[in-house]
């Protein structure tokens, strides 16, 4: 009969020391500072630990800038690296990685987790990829060139005192009726049209949205600026990080981009890479 106590004894004791090291291995793997690394395990990734971005090449400012996503530097970047901590990844473990625009959005198997590159988001195209949560609506803005009336003018009336051209059947024509209206708006047949009068003399300006004015600013236009933005953004493309369609990260990722946009983080990075660092003002 003694001995049915002596194994009572020892059962208790085992079962004692199997729960002290189960804690002390749950302390263990969480130490102080490495919730993101922690966090992020589980996730099915290409690389186990590694977040893998693709981003476009070359990719241009203000979406990245110096051609450089890893530095976090540009709007895209900034983003992509948002999600990457709301995800649980430290930005030592984000791998870059480049694709054309339209091998992103073709059916297939994907070389990349997320893909961030101003794709906007369409039902044709949610047939052969996965998209986020949208993380930019795109505004609409003004392309003038330095010097020119158009280039100081900082308000919505002002934008009435200058010839401004505008593609027709646009959601930019349409928005530019409702901000500015009057008889100095020009309508043209296509943006290049448009264009084609600034540099002859023949309007102020062209209001295009934001991401082409970037464009046309910069590669289009001599000595183009983009001298402010819209604050109406409605009937705005809206833009998404693409995944493979089916990808078991989609639902997190949107999760990501809905949290930066709740906590007004999104919104911040937003002024600062859209507005202030590019000097591209909202008319008032």
């Amino acid at each position: 009969m003694s001995a049915l106590p002596s194994r009572l004894t020892r059962a208790i004791s085992l079962v004692g020391a199997t729960i002290a090291i189960v804690a002390l291995a749950a302390c263990s793997s969480s130490p102080s500072g490495s919730t993101s690394s922690s966090s992020s395990q589980g996730l099915q990734t290409l690389t186990a630990g590694k977040l893998t971005i693709a981003t476009g090449q070359p990719a241009y400012s203000p979406w990245v800038i110096d051609n450089k996503p890893e530095n976090g530097q540009g709007f895209e970047s900034a983003v992509a690296y948002a999600v990457a901590e709301k995800l649980g990844f430290a930005k030592k473990d984000v791998v870059w990685t480049r694709t054309t625009f339209d091998s992103a959005i073709a059916p297939g198997p994907k070389d990349f987790d997320l893909n961030i590159q101003q794709f906007s988001i369409s039902d044709e195209r949610k047939k052969a990829v996965d998209f986020s949560s949208p993380y930019y609506t795109t505004t609409q803005a003004i392309v003038t060139t330095k010097g020119s009336p158009a280039a100081s003018v900082t308000t919505l009336d002002g934008l009435k005192k200058v010839k401004i051209g505008v593609a027709t059947a646009t959601t930019t024509y349409t928005l530019l009726k409702k901000e500015v209206g009057g008889n100095n708006i020009a309508v043209f047949n296509s943006n290049d049209d448009a264009v084609l009068a600034l540099k002859t003399g023949q309007i102020d300006a062209v209001a295009t949205d934001l991401p082409t004015a970037f464009y046309l600013a910069d590669a289009q236009v001599d000595n183009g600026v983009v001298g402010g933005q819209f604050a109406d953004n409605s009937g705005g493309d809206k833009f998404g990080i693409v995944l493979a369609k089916g990808s078991p990260l989609t639902a997190k990722v949107a999760s990501a981009v809905d949290a930066l946009r709740t906590s007004g983080e999104l919104d911040t990075i937003t002024k600062k890479w859209l507005s202030t660092t590019v000097n591209v003002p909202v008319f008032k």
